[in-house]
């Protein structure tokens, strides 16, 4: 007879979770070590990695890569979730350094110029399609994998624009307008430059940090929040 703890579990239902806890650990690091293996890829070979060369990077067929991401466009989530999350504690803590707020303006743009500088390859993969290089995945559609990346980015900018400034009775819904906005500039403003490279990177904050600076510069901090 099955003894019962002071859970009110019984002997072999403990084993079985320590057993799905066990497998479940290791499906989750062998799904990680399969992203370290697509970002090698994508660092070396951008837009153009393909699923052949990920899988042979990781030592496995592509049905098995298939098994843990189901396609190309999975495995683009999972590598998005990845990196957006990187992004997006990198600008949390250019927000909250202790400086003036012009100058964290300028340290947040900064950091977002600095992913897409310091890794380009993969900044490409995740916003540019390559269909035009690999015929066999002309299915792929990056625009419609992109756009929820450029959407949480936005949402997680005006949570922290509303948390922080006062913006009156229309507060959250001028909050969203701007963080998505503001992630529009970047977006755009950063991809134009990354192609053609026409002032350096610290100029270019100066000049996105002198367009923004309207009323960003002149709403005042929230009462008893963080301040902005």
């Amino acid at each position: 007879m099955d003894s019962i703890d002071s859970t009110g579990q019984t002997g072999p239902a403990q084993a079985g979770t320590a057993g799905d806890n066990r497998q479940q650990t290791a499906t989750e690091r062998r799904r990680r070590e399969l992203l370290e293996a697509a970002e090698r890829i994508v660092l070396r070979d951008g837009p153009g990695a393909s699923m052949n060369a990920i899988a042979a990077e990781a030592g496995i067929t592509k049905p098995i890569l298939y098994r843990h991401f189901g396609d190309k466009g999975g495995l683009y989530r999972a590598l998005a979730v990845r990196h957006t999350d990187a992004l997006l504690a990198n600008l949390r803590a250019a927000l909250d350094a202790q400086a003036l707020r012009r100058e964290r303006v300028e340290a947040t743009l900064d950091a977002y110029l600095v992913a897409i500088e310091t890794r380009p390859q993969v900044y490409r993969f995740l916003m540019h399609p390559a269909d035009e290089d690999n015929p066999s995945e002309s299915g792929f559609d990056v625009g419609r994998h992109s756009a929820p990346l450029l959407r949480r980015l936005g949402e997680e900018l005006a949570k922290v624009i509303s948390e922080r400034l006062d913006l009156g009775p229309d507060g959250a819904e001028r909050a969203r307008v701007w963080g998505h906005g503001i992630v529009g500039m970047m977006h755009a403003a950063g991809d134009w430059w990354l192609r053609e490279r026409p002032c350096s990177r610290e100029q270019l904050v100066r000049h996105l940090t002198d367009l923004l600076w309207g009323q960003l510069a002149t709403a005042k901090d929230l009462a008893n929040g963080p301040g902005f």
